[in-house]
Order: structure tokens, then C-alpha cells, then sequence
């Protein structure tokens, strides 16, 4: 069965390039050359922008190592729909990407909008196939 599988996949892969991500966040603030500047405007612009990509990075990844799980369960509800649940829970990571596009390339905040709306209605699909079928799934087992 592959609905939900690449969101797991996926989801650990992202976790671990933002995990990563952090990790050059915090050479930035405590050891780079000019950590001072970085400091003074930790709460602002850039930097901030920065900090909401790798905490919205690492929670839409932790998202979709949750719905790969709870799609992969519900095998009783249509293929359609958990793949659509599927595919939305990885077009969300569009979210995070779209805000590191913005800081570092100027990209426009349409993929941040479109991540953001995917994801959210990745879960509510998925809680409403859940709500349907979860029973089924532990009667199948």
C-alpha cells in the first residue's frame, strides 16, 4: 500500500533537513563572526522569518509522519480520497519552503498560503476519513 507511505518518507526527510536547518541557526546566533547583529534582531524580519521556517518545517513534517500512519490504517476508505488527504499533506510543506523562498530568494508568499491551506485541509480530510473508517480498520486487523 503507498498512500501514506511517502508522507512518512518524506515527512522524516524534511524533519531531518530542518533539523539541520537548526543547527545553522544556532551557528548564526552563538558562533558566527557577527552573532551580535544577529541577535539585535532576533525578533524581527529576516530572522524571524527564518525561525518560523524551521519550527513550521519540523511541525508540517511531524504532520505527515502522522497522516502517512493514520491514512495507511484506514485501507477501508476509498483510494481517492486517501490519496488526495495524501498528496495535500505533502503539497503543505510547500508552507516552510515558501517561507525560506521568501527570506533567501524573494519569492513570493503564494506558496506559504498554498502549503498552509493544503496541510490544513490534509488534516481535516484526514480526520473525517478517520471519524468514518477508523473502526473498520481495527476490525480488519
Amino acid at each position: 500500500m503507498k498512500t501514506g507511505r511517502y508522507n512518512v518518507g518524506v515527512g522524516l526527510l524534511v524533519m531531518a533537513g530542518f533539523m539541520l536547518y537548526g543547527f545553522l541557526l544556532i551557528y548564526l546566533r552563538d558562533f558566527a563572526p557577527d552573532k551580535e547583529a544577529w541577535v539585535a534582531s532576533y525578533s524581527v524580519g529576516k530572522h524571524f522569518e527564518a525561525r518560523l521556517a524551521h519550527v513550521h518545517g519540523n511541525l508540517f513534517a511531524l504532520l505527515n509522519l502522522a497522516l502517512g500512519f493514520v491514512l495507511v490504517r484506514l485501507a477501508s476508505a476509498s483510494d481517492r480520497t486517501r490519496q488526495a488527504a495524501a498528496r495535500l499533506g505533502l503539497a503543505g510543506l510547500l508552507m516552510p519552503a515558501g517561507i525560506l523562498g521568501e527570506v533567501y530568494l524573494g519569492l513570493s508568499p503564494i506558496f506559504v498560503l498554498v502549503g498552509a491551506v493544503s496541510m490544513t485541509a490534509s488534516v481535516v480530510l484526514t480526520g473525517v476519513i478517520a471519524l468514518k473508517h477508523w473502526g473498520d480498520a481495527r476490525a480488519s486487523t
